[in-house]
C-alpha cells in the first residue's frame, strides 16, 4: 500500500464546488489503495484578504498576531475539506501545523521548518483515515503558531512525504505543470515534462510561482519525485527528480521573472574592509533576504553599493539601513521600487560560451536596458524596469527557441 502526500493550491479549493472536487480527487486516490495525506492552502485570495483586514486595522501589525490571523486560512479549508470527505462516505481528519507535528524557528511571517514529528499523522494514517493538513504553517517549541512564507504550503507537504517517507509528493495547482515561461506572458510556451532539481530550484528562487523554492530543495535533499500538475484535469504534468535526460543539458530550460524587486542604493561609504559586514549583517538579524549586490570601483576611497530586497521588505530594510549607512559615513540612501528581474536558466549554460551574450542582445534589441546583472552556473538574471518585465520575457523566450522541444 503505496503512500501519498498531495497538496492542493488555493485555486483548486477556492470555493464548494471546488473543495468536492479535490474531496473526489482525494477519494479516487484512497480508493485505488493508497493511505492519502493532504495539504492545503487558505481558498482562493483568502490571505490577500486577511492581509488587507490587518492592514486597516494598524499600517505595522505585531508579527506574531499577523501569523495567527494568516494560519487561520488554512484552517479552513482543511476543515471543509474534511467534511467534504466525510459527506462522500470517508474517514478523514483534518489537523492545523502544530497538531501534525510541523516543528519551526520563531521567524515569523518566514518561518523555517527545523523537525516533522509525524507521530499524530501516522495514527490517523493507521485508523484507515484520510489526514488533511493544513499548509503554510507550523508551531514553535513555546507553540505559537508561525507561517512558512507565501507558497509555503509546497514546503509543508514535501517536509511531510520527507517525513512519513512517502512514496509520492504530488503538488496540485491550476496550470499544467513546470512551463518554459510564464504561459499567461508567453502563449508558446511549453509544459515540460520532467526537470532536475538544480534546474527547479534556479527558476522557483527566481520568480516561477509553480513551486516553492524550499520546497525544491527538500525533494532534492530527501530524494522526493515532485508531481506538479493541474487539478482540473488528468493532463501528466511536470516530473522534478534528480535523474534529468542528458539530452536536455544543452540549452536553456526556462525563463523565470519576478516583479517583486526593490532596489536600495548606499551612496558615498567608506572603501574599506568591513563596511559590507557592518549593512548587511543587520539585515540578516531581521530575517531580510538580499538578492543581487552590486558595488560601484572606488574612486577616493569611496563606494556605492546597491542591492534588491522584495518590495515588501523595502521599508523595514530602509529602516534599518539609513542609520547604519550613516554610522559607517555614507551620505544618503535611495531606493527604487518599480523594478523587476528576469532570468534564463539551464545546466547547458554551465560549460558553453555565448548564453549571456545572446541574453543581452535580445534584451537590447528589444530596447530594454539592464540595471543590474548577477549569475550562478546555470542562470544569467538581469534586473529591468518593472514594466519592461513582460517584454523581457517574450524576448527572451523567442531568442532561445524555448517553443521548440
Amino acid at each position: 500500500m503505496s503512500l501519498i502526500v498531495q497538496k492542493y493550491g488555493g485555486s483548486s479549493v477556492a470555493n464548494a464546488e471546488k473543495i468536492k472536487n479535490v474531496a473526489r480527487r482525494v477519494g479516487k486516490a484512497h480508493d485505488q489503495g493508497n493511505r492519502v495525506v493532504v495539504v492545503v492552502s487558505a481558498m482562493g485570495d483568502t490571505t490577500d484578504d486577511l492581509l488587507e483586514l490587518a492592514a486597516r486595522i494598524t499600517a505595522e501589525p505585531d508579527e506574531r498576531e499577523l501569523d495567527v490571523l494568516l494560519s487561520t486560512g488554512e484552517i479552513v479549508s482543511t476543515t471543509l475539506l474534511a467534511m467534504a470527505l466525510h459527506s462522500m462516505g470517508y474517514k478523514a481528519t483534518s489537523l492545523s501545523g502544530g497538531q501534525a507535528g510541523i516543528w519551526t524557528d520563531e521567524t515569523h511571517s518566514k518561518a523555517r521548518i527545523l523537525a516533522v514529528e509525524a507521530h499524530r499523522i501516522t495514527q490517523e494514517l493507521e485508523a484507515g483515515n484520510i489526514v488533511v493538513v493544513a499548509g503554510f504553517q507550523g508551531v514553535t517549541r513555546n507553540m505559537d503558531v508561525t507561517t512558512l512564507g507565501r507558497g509555503g504550503s509546497d514546503t509543508t507537504a514535501v517536509a511531510l512525504a520527507a517525513a512519513l517517507k512517502a512514496d509520492k509528493c504530488e503538488i496540485y495547482t491550476d496550470v499544467d505543470g513546470v512551463y518554459t515561461a510564464d504561459p499567461r506572458i508567453v502563449p508558446g510556451a511549453r509544459c515540460l515534462r520532467e526537470i532536475g532539481y538544480e534546474e527547479m530550484l534556479e527558476l522557483a528562487t527566481w520568480g516561477a510561482k509553480v513551486m516553492h523554492p524550499r520546497a525544491v530543495e527538500l525533494g532534492e535533499v530527501y530524494n522526493i519525485p515532485i508531481l506538479v500538475a493541474c487539478s482540473f484535469n488528468e493532463n501528466p504534468g511536470t516530473l522534478i527528480h534528480g535523474g534529468a535526460s542528458v539530452e536536455v543539458r544543452n540549452k536553456v530550460r526556462g525563463i523565470a521573472h519576478d516583479t517583486d524587486v526593490a532596489k536600495i542604493t548606499i551612496v558615498g561609504i567608506p572603501d574599506r574592509p568591513g563596511i559590507a559586514a557592518a549593512l548587511f549583517e543587520p539585515l540578516a538579524k531581521a530575517a531580510i533576504s538580499v538578492d543581487t549586490i552590486v558595488q560601484n570601483a572606488g574612486l577616493n576611497n569611496v563606494t556605492d553599493i546597491t542591492f534588491t530586497v522584495t518590495k515588501s521588505d523595502l521599508p523595514k530594510a530602509m529602516k534599518i539601513i539609513e542609520p547604519v549607512a550613516r554610522s559607517v559615513g555614507g551620505s544618503k540612501c535611495l531606493s527604487d521600487s518599480n523594478l523587476g528581474k528576469v532570468s534564463i536558466v539551464g545546466t547547458g549554460m554551465q560549460n558553453s560560451p555565448g548564453y549571456a551574450g545572446r541574453m543581452f542582445k535580445a534584451l537590447y534589441e528589444a530596447g530594454i536596458n539592464i540595471q543590474m546583472i548577477s549569475t550562478s552556473e546555470i542562470r544569467i538574471t538581469c534586473i529591468v524596469a518593472q514594466d519592461k518585465v513582460k517584454d523581457a520575457v517574450r524576448a527572451l523566450h523567442q531568442a532561445f527557441e524555448l517553443e521548440k522541444e
